[in-house]
């Protein structure tokens, strides 16, 4: 399996997405450091939110097989700078978190939006809550 690392905004879901992945008990948690999973790395969202900590995102993305750019579809703003994704030399995945309390489908366009123009190549939609698109998330990561 493919290890991921996570970067997105504080409160986007990134931590969730890790329990999940890992088949943990989801439990709310504010990161306050790079954590490793077996096959993932949580990062802090002040690590985007800070340009300055992005060295941190780019010292810890050695570890992972693949970037995940993690964005909260109830949320109108993104930390994500366009073409962000060029600055690591692997592939870069993005996901749109909270699908199920977005305010509409173009709540979800908007986050799949931001994604693209950040530079990510492919684009999963997920609910860890109500469990969609995780499995679509985990096969990718099997391949």
């Amino acid at each position: 399996m493919k290890t991921i690392i996570l970067a997105g905004s504080t409160g986007s879901g990134k931590t969730t997405l890790c329990q999940k992945l890992h088949g943990q008990e989801i439990a709310y948690k504010k990161t306050q450091a790079i954590e490793s999973f077996e096959h993932s790395i949580d990062t802090p969202g002040e690590c985007i939110e800070n340009r300055y900590l992005y060295k941190m995102l780019l010292v810890s993305s050695v570890d992972a097989d693949v970037i995940g750019l993690v964005q909260d579809c109830t949320k109108e703003d993104s930390f994500f700078p366009p073409a962000f994704a060029t600055m690591f030399a692997k592939p870069v995945i993005g996901i749109v978190t909270k699908i199920e309390l977005a305010e509409g489908q173009a709540a979800v366009e908007r986050a799949r939006e931001q994604l693209q123009a950040a530079g990510a190549e492919r684009i999963f939609e997920v609910s860890t809550i109500e469990n969609v698109g995780v499995e679509a998330l985990q096969a990718y990561l099997e391949t």
